[in-house]
């Protein structure tokens, strides 16, 4: 629900949209009774309604979590918090893997499925997997090189035949990672085998009246067929659950720009088009070396026609930084670009063509070699691939890019729903 000015009031979802949005505004309805005056005060400001259709109803969940992390409408009131949804993380680094649920993977070279929409449902599938796959789900630090793991004692798992007992020497590395395949196989695939199986034990159960039995299997197979109402980590980003600890990156940073203040507000730009069509702008903050939502901006491309990236970035620069330069916002102390030399200088432009009296640091990351480029020198810098600046100027860089394609897509989704409307 959008105000007469565009702005973003409220997202919600719902299965039937028209049932849903019309209650809002329903003659006979009394929102100060039935929904309270926050509600009340919402539907008068609301002049548009938006919507878009989504594939299935995990997509809209995650989709809805998403758009009101990145927007923060005023009035919603959930899903604002840091929480995200959950993973399972398998650590395939390990000699012997383990498999865990997390909010907050530990290891970017872990094996993830996800994010699920539903932890306490993830929970329950894995115990019932655990007893087919046997994988351990403890935090021991197990090594096959470690003679003493022969005297280990193994936990209870083992003796009910729930892991094959790693810790205690009681399989073989070979023997155990062939487990973990099978089990990541089964996480792939649509599990037809194991919902066969199960399905046949529930008939066979409710033929001999053994109802406990076949209630039992009834909820194993709704917990399996749970494991799809998952989104995929690609597909559904949560860049919050990834941050890393900023504070050597911009201690580092101020000492990479000879900056004299320490470095606390970071702006990051991209552009996003397909061929030219449904040009979108992003913009992100980051403070303290973490996303700051509310910073966030959109822009839809006014001034500029077809493909010109350069001319783009010129536009929603000089769109941003007026109020600043009315004094009514604050500069940031780092404003990155997505891109190479040439992105850096339709910034430097756009800086120039507005006479800023004082030019905040101005930079860019380009792709591929992740080279930076910093206003005022003549050469480009190469960072390690571990450097803490790097890392910090990336995730700014990817956050951006991210931010611009989710808008991108939503534009479009928007145009195809109105061209399919049109013609119908």
């Amino acid at each position: 629900m959008k105000d007469a000015d565009d702005r973003v009031l409220y997202i919600g979802k719902a299965k039937n949209l028209r049932s849903r949005v019309s209650s809002y505004f329903q003659p006979a309805a009394n929102l100060h009774e039935s929904r309270g005056p926050w509600i009340a005060e919402m539907v008068e400001k609301t002049a548009t309604v938006d919507f878009l259709q989504t594939e299935s109803e995990v997509d809209a969940i995650l989709q809805e979590a998403r758009l009101v992390k990145d927007i923060h409408p005023p009035y919603n009131t959930d899903l604002k918090d840091a929480k995200t949804f959950p993973y399972l993380e398998i650590t395939t680094r390990q000699d012997f893997p383990g498999v865990y649920i997390t909010r907050n993977p530990q290891d970017s070279r872990s094996r993830l499925f996800g994010p699920f929409t539903s932890v306490n449902d993830l929970r329950a599938v894995i115990v019932i997997l655990q007893k087919i796959y046997k994988f351990r789900t403890c935090t021991l630090d197990i090594r096959e090189d470690d003679p003493k793991r022969r005297f280990f004692r193994p936990c209870i798992l083992f003796n009910i035949r729930q892991c094959t007992a790693p810790c205690g020497d009681r399989v073989s590395k070979e023997d155990y990672r062939k487990q973990i395949r099978d089990f990541i196989s089964f996480l792939q695939s649509k599990r037809t085998t194991v919902l066969r199986k199960l399905n046949k034990q529930m008939a066979e159960a409710a033929a001999r009246l053994d109802f406990e039995t076949a209630a039992e299997c009834r909820d194993r197979i709704r917990l399996i067929e749970s494991l799809d109402k998952r989104g995929t980590v690609e597909g559904h980003i949560q860049p919050e659950v990834f941050a890393a600890d900023p504070t050597e990156a911009l201690t580092k940073l101020q000492t990479l720009l000879k900056a004299e203040q320490p470095i606390r507000i970071i702006e990051g730009f991209d552009i996003a088009h397909l061929a030219g069509a449904e040009t979108v702008g992003s913009m992100v903050q980051f403070i303290d070396g973490r996303p700051f939502k509310d910073g966030y901006r959109r822009f839809k491309i006014k001034t500029v026609r077809g493909v010109d990236d350069y001319a783009c970035l010129k536009e929603i620069v000089m769109r941003r930084y007026q109020r600043a330069l009315a004094g009514e916002e604050l500069w940031p102390d780092v404003v990155l670009i997505d891109g190479g030399i040439g992105q850096l200088h339709a910034a430097e432009e756009a800086f120039a063509e507005m006479a800023v009296p004082r030019l905040p640091n101005l930079m860019s990351i380009a792709k591929k070699e992740e080279l930076l480029y910093i206003h005022g020198r003549d050469r480009e810098v190469r960072l390690a691939a571990t450097h803490p600046v790097r890392k910090l100027l990336q995730y700014v860089r990817d956050e951006a890019h991210r931010f611009a394609q989710h808008y991108h897509h939503i534009l479009r989704k928007k145009k195809m729903l109105n061209d399919t409307s049109s013609l119908t």
